[in-house]
């Protein structure tokens, strides 16, 4: 049977598991998709940042729409109340008399008046799925209510870069994440690296395993790494032994933030934490992707303390690091999260939010268009609902993705990356500077 690079990129990291050892970047191919290792171009690239949101995350209390008096109709304010109020120690951090900062996500109010912070509100999918399982799998095939759509968007959108097909090189991608998600899923490379500290070998020259440990190199790294591959790493040894000691060179251990950035010890921080130090390593990285859970907040959601406000001021806190770390370069950096629907407007029984549609996006960078909140508002009165309890949704999140891709990526062939959504510029929600 015939052992392709897709295959080789989703088992590779199982195989050598068994004997010990990462294979860390892998061969030529495998080095360049991560690294895009061209000799002809700078390694500094534009990037793009996309952070997941898994478990449909509350727009209404990221970006709160405290101008809209249906707001506090639907949501109380003090105790088992859910709603920010407009005032106070613990109100909301206004941004244009219309909505408003959690206070949880303060520190990044800075950013916003810089005008390299934004947001997008009442975005989401135009599939009605409650299923986060569904509703996760559409927005990163980017193929509403198609389960025959097997690739994902941002493989898509790799495989349409223009300047990457000019250089000749892979797109280097990485994942901060155990396995590569279905936004990167199709036919180009991609990487998925759960914590550069484990993924590589020691300073004195021994493999590293899965847990940190070490294996015997008494034959030495290549030689071990030739032997558990066979022949389809044949030949590789000293190509991937190069791009193993360039990836420790980093040494994340001792990596120390610029500036003061103060990153937080979550996963979340820890990966952007890492995708600043990648950014900073001029090593071609042009898409990263990292995930945070937790926002599934049925009861006990508290409104400006409690369980959502640790979630999103610890998201504030990641976001801000990255800001601070990594100074002029976020003029090639693009950061977008996203997620899979938003919440209930009406907060339930339980002290919480049911699954809703739609939600908020968060922008930031130096090429956002920022200090503003993009989307046509819908409304909460009771006949703007969707059906009768959700903020609605008035942009496609086709609408950013495909923005990003084109302003940030360069990709133009947009049939291809939405193969079932008549996309053009004209669509865009001007979310990037053009």
């Amino acid at each position: 049977m015939k052992t392709t690079r897709r295959i080789f990129l989703k088992s590779g990291a199982m195989a050598l598991a068994s004997v010990g050892i990462i294979p860390a970047l892998g061969p030529e191919f495998l080095r360049r998709a991560v690294w895009a290792d061209d000799a002809k171009g700078p390694g500094r690239r534009k990037t793009l940042v996309c952070i997941f949101l898994r478990g449909a995350v509350d727009g209404l209390s990221v970006v709160v729409p405290h101008g809209d008096p249906n707001y506090y109709k639907l949501r109380s304010v003090g105790a088992g109340g859910i709603a920010i109020a407009r005032t106070g120690q613990d109100g909301v951090v206004d941004l244009d008399g219309q909505f408003g900062l959690h206070p949880a996500l303060s520190m990044l109010k800075p950013i916003y008046d810089a005008g390299h912070m934004g947001a997008i509100h009442a975005v989401g999918s135009p599939n009605p799925t409650r299923s986060h399982f569904d509703a996760q799998d559409y927005m990163e095939s980017a193929a509403p209510g198609n389960k025959g759509i097997h690739t994902g968007w941002l493989a898509r959108a790799m495989a349409a870069c223009p300047e990457d097909a000019r250089n000749g090189a892979k797109i280097s991608t990485v994942s901060l994440t155990a396995q590569v998600p279905r936004s990167l899923d199709g036919d180009r490379e991609a990487l998925a690296i759960p914590n550069l500290q484990t993924f590589g070998i020691g300073r004195d020259g021994k493999a590293m395993s899965i847990g940190g440990g070490t294996g015997d190199t008494s034959g030495g790294f290549e030689a071990l790494y030739a032997g558990a591959v066979g022949d389809v790493l044949h030949g590789a040894g000293a190509e991937t032994f190069d791009a193993v000691k360039t990836l420790n060179g980093l040494d994340p251990a001792r990596y120390r933030p610029a500036r003061g950035a103060n990153y937080s010890r979550s996963p979340l921080g820890q990966s952007l934490q890492q995708i600043a130090q990648l950014v900073k390593a001029n090593l071609g990285l042009e898409v990263a992707f990292a995930e945070a859970g937790g926002w599934d907040t049925h009861v006990g959601q508290g409104g400006a303390q409690g369980n959502l406000a640790r979630r999103l001021a610890d998201l504030g806190q990641a976001l801000a690091a990255f800001y601070t770390d990594l100074g002029d370069r976020m003029g090639d950096v693009t950061v977008l999260t996203m997620s899979e629907f938003g919440r209930t407007a009406r907060q339930n029984g339980d002290g919480g939010t049911d699954h809703g549609h739609g939600t908020c996006f968060l922008t930031l960078g130096g090429q956002v268009a920022g200090g503003k909140v993009l989307g046509d508002w819908p409304g909460l009165a009771p006949n703007q609902l969707n059906d009768g309890r959700d903020l609605a949704v008035t942009t496609d999140f086709r609408r950013i993705f495909g923005e990003v891709a084109n302003k940030q990526l360069g990709v133009t062939d947009f049939k291809t990356v939405f193969p079932e959504y008549a996309l053009s510029p004209r669509d865009f929600r001007g979310v990037l500077k053009s």
